[in-house]
Formats: structure tokens, C-alpha cells, sequence
């Protein structure tokens, strides 16, 4: 999870696709630029999620994407992005967590729960 200055809430990594970029493209690379991580392999992807965002009530669509890593990478923060937090989805973090985001890691796995079995720090 990264910490959203701006939001101030934790919250999985994620942006809009740049142009030319695929979904998986842009999810890899929201993911270093947000986290500083890279996954092992090619991302793997969990689906769509449909949400309505306040205050407008603004209809968006998001494609969900999980993959692991081996290598945990130093973080650096950034004028977006204040620290990263490995959650290990039973253990609360420190301060508020986005609903939606929470939602979606629940979700992610518990349709992939293989891709998140960790042995060491959760």
C-alpha cells in the first residue's frame, strides 16, 4: 500500500494509462513510480472494478492487477507519495486506509491467494 499525501490515506498504487501504454503497462509502471517496487514477472490481471467517486458522483472503471516480488526495493517519497507499507491484509495499518483500496486487496486475494503467500515479514 502507498500513503497519498494529498488524500492522506493508504491506498494500492494506481493512475491512469498514458498513451500507447496497455492496462498491465501502465499498472507496472504506476507501481514503480508510486512504490519504487517491480514485480517478478509480467502482472497478473484480476478484473475490473466499477466505482462511483464522491463528491460528483463520477462513474469510473479500473482494471485490477496483483503480481509479487523477491526484491523489495529501497523506497523514496515523493511530492505524491509518502511511504509504502507490505500489508499483509490482518494487521491494521497506521492511519486510515481507503475503503475502496482495502476492498479491492481483500479481493485480489482472495482470487489469487497463492500470489500473496509470504513466508518472513508480512
Amino acid at each position: 500500500m502507498v500513503f497519498d499525501r494529498f488524500r492522506q490515506g493508504w491506498e494500492l498504487p494506481g493512475g491512469r494509462i498514458e498513451e500507447g501504454e496497455s492496462p498491465r503497462q501502465a499498472a507496472a509502471r504506476e507501481l514503480l513510480e508510486e512504490s519504487g517496487q517491480e514485480p517478478d514477472g509480467p502482472l497478473r490481471f484480476m478484473g475490473y472494478a466499477g466505482f462511483v467517486l464522491p463528491p460528483d458522483q463520477r462513474a469510473e472503471y479500473a482494471a485490477l492487477f496483483a503480481g509479487s516480488t523477491t526484491d523489495r526495493r529501497d523506497f523514496q517519497a515523493s511530492e505524491e507519495i509518502a511511504a509504502i507499507h507490505w500489508w499483509n491484509l490482518r494487521d491494521a495499518l497506521p492511519g486510515r486506509v481507503q475503503p475502496l483500496d482495502a476492498y479491492l486487496a481483500q479481493l485480489a486475494h482472495e482470487l489469487s491467494p497463492g500470489l500473496f503467500h509470504r513466508t518472513g515479514r508480512g
